[in-house]
């Protein structure tokens, strides 16, 4: 097919643009009386690297109660609170849609309220809305809701979510995604009399499912078909939920390429725990019949409802961490599964069967907990107290998930090796790669593949892995590795490191190896997500819920992560024993050289008072801590908006030493490793230039302090496992500098937590 890359090939092709996507010229080439979107063959296949293949960076959230008695106030409160456990995403404006006042039929008609800005300006706009009574009381009621990061079209909000078909509000939809062909079929849709009135790609969305309802050519065409023929003709990625005036108490949600998943609750016994998959055959030639196909009667075997269709309730969302408060029940939508809802019954449509094609969705039972996501006290497993009790009661609460999430860094690493590691027989064993161990084994190559932060925790344990596994070890940026067409072979193992496992390039190129017969392997921090579901093998890292933008914790676990993977393979070398004895005890008294690290709080705090106003800042170091300097230089550009350059002091001399003299800051991270005489020569060049370094190093290291303007001391460990107590000070530096310049720590401006556009 034009445009596409064919697995194996390594070759793009330039792209055809045509006004409508070429799966469905025969439909588009039929009389008026007929012109409507017909259901063909199933989407299109996508190539590596193709732009804007994956999702924007949005919120998702929508509520269903049937049977159960809810008033508009207690619908807007579940909604606005769906939206803020979505916040840590990133967003610039909100909305929701609901029923209006009017219940009776021929009235009936949705209430949308949009507000750029932060979801408590929603909030407030909420109950500013006269025409709406807060304690009317709804039996069935679907509402939906949105925050929107723009991807098309400024912050705004006619630009926000939910759009709609027309000024009547027929059609609503929430959208995370880009849609690559929208200018196609907003051009079409144009030529055919419906006017726009945003920039937004999904308000296409909303005037095509309108031109396919005004088109039908029977009244009783289902929500669910309309949906269908929709989204045959959209390129790229959604997530979407659907409402409309025409189907009261329905709802409709798809996704492709971006993560969507439906909590359920019910007082009473489910119908059934796997949800058989329906699908629906359509025939080109056969287009004027089409919607005379229908899928078989849904029945008690085929959907999903409470047993004698008593009470239900249904939660839609991109993310757990908006349905956790309300169940752990969870059913995960794959790739072009199409969720409708209409009596209180949930059924999955497939439009088209392929082989790979698991028959059911399964409802899984979520293990997160509200309270590991919440801010407040952390208490340890390690001890059986709490974190505050070692550092004072003022650490029993915090100002931002940012610094929450660094103080539970004891705990996260502790249970990132729990049950893995046994201190007493010295073995390692990570029960998602044991039945791959021997494939791994039998490898050529290790390629390890990541962005940002998950990226800096490969390159940190790189030297280690190359090690243990006496292996060959490949560190690629992602969009790096898709942009070269890397050469991967059938006896590569290629790992996907990803915190929320959507990361949209990481995705792309987890496929790209598949497509090439590699072994995949995840090391993921999210239960369900794609990386984790697409993977052969995989880790969890187990750090809990991060909802910071700015990742520490998971950082730390990732790290730990693949130096159990080093040790699991090296268990047999007689060679490697020693070493792996000493990485081991390393392991051990981590999380209380943490809590020790994190005491010097203070003193980080004051070096902050020193730097805030300062506008660039340099870190340097090399050898294990090289990945070090790159992680804190990215944490202080992300939160502080300060220019910070991560630089291998091996290269000092061939650049980077320009930028040095008595006015700019420099960090150097100089530890007693195999580096720490190179590590003296740079450290001598920056004093050379008058430069005044702030030293991060050993205790014992007396050699370092002497030529230090200031100096952090930190405990020691093992060289390899170094980093990660090197790297919390940069972490909690860039935290408090980011609180004095005055700005958003979990939220820092521009960016997203999880990542899922290219």
């Amino acid at each position: 097919m034009q445009g596409k890359v064919q697995p194996g090939s390594g070759r793009r092709r330039g792209h055809q643009r045509c006004p409508v996507p070429r799966r469905a010229r025969a439909a588009w080439a039929l009389s008026a009386h007929l012109q409507f979107f017909t259901l063909l063959a199933g989407p299109p296949p996508r190539r590596p690297g193709e732009p804007g293949t994956y999702a924007g960076t949005k919120g998702i959230f929508a509520y269903m109660n049937y049977r159960v008695p809810r008033t508009r106030k207690e619908i807007f409160e579940t909604l606005i609170k769906g939206l803020q456990r979505l916040e840590y995403r990133g967003y610039d404006s909100a909305g929701v849609a609901i029923d209006g006042n009017n219940h009776e039929v021929k009235e009936r008609h949705i209430q949308l309220v949009k507000k750029k800005g932060k979801v408590k300006a929603l909030d407030e706009e909420l109950y500013k809305q006269d025409s709406m009574d807060l304690k009317v009381e709804f039996e069935t009621h679907f509402g939906i809701a949105h925050t929107r990061w723009a991807t098309h079209g400024v912050p705004s909000a006619v630009n926000s979510h939910p759009q709609r078909s027309d000024k009547g509000n027929e059609f609503v939809v929430i959208h995370n995604g880009i849609i690559t062909n929208y200018k196609d079929l907003r051009k079409f849709l144009e030529s055919k009399g419906y006017e726009f009135e945003s920039e937004t790609d999904t308000e296409t969305i909303a005037k095509l499912i309108k031109y396919v309802f005004d088109n039908r050519e029977t009244e009783d065409i289902t929500f669910s078909t309309l949906v269908e023929r929709v989204i045959q003709q959209l390129e790229g990625a959604f997530a979407l939920v659907f409402k409309s005036i025409h189907y009261p108490g329905e709802a409709v949600a798809t996704r492709r390429g971006s993560p969507l998943l439906i909590g359920v609750r019910s007082k009473c016994k489910l119908s059934t725990e796997q949800i058989p998959i329906l699908y629906r055959t359509c025939n080109v030639e056969n287009v004027k019949n089409i919607c005379k196909t229908r899928m078989k009667r849904l029945d008690s075997s085929t959907c999903l409802h409470a047993v004698g269709d008593k009470a239900v309730e249904f939660f839609f969302a991109s993310d757990a961490s908006a349905i956790i408060e309300h169940t752990n029940r969870v059913i995960f939508l794959e790739d072009d599964d199409i969720a409708a809802v209409a009596d209180g019954k949930l059924s999955i449509h497939r439009i088209k069967r392929s082989a790979s094609d698991d028959p059911s969705r399964a409802i899984q039972t979520l293990q997160m907990e509200l309270q590991q996501i919440m801010k407040g006290s952390i208490i340890s497993s390690l001890r059986g107290r709490s974190v505050a009790e070692d550092h004072g009661p003022h650490l029993c609460n915090f100002s931002a998930f940012m610094q929450k999430e660094i103080f539970e860094q004891p705990e996260s690493v502790f249970n990132t090796m729990r049950g893995r590691v046994n201190f007493e027989t010295n073995t390692v064993l990570l029960g998602g790669l044991k039945d791959h161990l021997k494939e791994i084994r039998r490898c050529r190559r290790l390629i390890v593949i990541g962005c940002g932060t998950s990226y800096h925790a490969a390159v940190a344990t790189r030297q280690v892995l190359e090690e243990l596994t006496e292996l060959p070890v490949m560190v690629e940026l992602a969009s790096d590795f898709l942009d070269r067409n890397t050469p991967v072979f059938r006896d590569d193992v290629c790992f996907f490191v990803s915190q929320s496992g959507e990361t949209a390039d990481t995705l792309l190129a987890l496929r790209y190896c598949k497509d090439r017969r590699a072994l995949t392997v995840g090391v993921t921090n999210t239960v369900g997500s794609s990386i984790s579901r697409e993977t052969d093998c995989g880790v969890h890292i187990n750090a809990g819920p991060e909802i910071g933008v700015a990742s520490t914790k998971a950082y730390t676990s990732q790290f730990i992560s693949l130096v159990m993977f080093g040790l699991m393979m090296s268990e047999d070398r007689i060679s490697l024993q020693n070493r792996r004895q000493e990485i081991i005890r390393g392991l051990r008294s981590l999380p209380e050289l943490i809590k020790e690290v994190l005491s010097l709080e203070e003193k980080i705090h004051d070096l902050a008072l020193e730097l805030y106003t300062q506008r660039s800042l340099l870190v340097m170091g090399r050898g294990y801590n090289y990945a070090t300097c790159l992680e804190g230089a990215l944490k202080i550009k992300e939160i502080t908006y300060m220019h910070s350059e991560g630089i291998l002091a091996g290269e000092l001399k061939h650049g980077p030493l320009a930028l040095v003299d008595k006015q700019m800051p420099v960090i150097m991270v100089i530890m007693k490793d195999p580096c720490f005489a190179k590590c003296q020569n740079a450290l001598q060049q920056v004093t050379a230039r008058q430069g005044r370094p702030i030293i991060l190093c050993c205790k014992d290291d007396t050699e370092s302090s002497k030529f230090a303007s200031k100096t952090i001391e930190l405990p020691h460990t093992v060289d390899c496992l170094q980093g990660i107590l090197s790297v919390i000070p940069l972490q909690l530096l860039s935290f408090h500098l980011a609180v004095l310049r005055g700005y958003d720590v979990d939220f820092p401006r521009n960016l997203a937590k999880s990542v899922t556009v290219e």
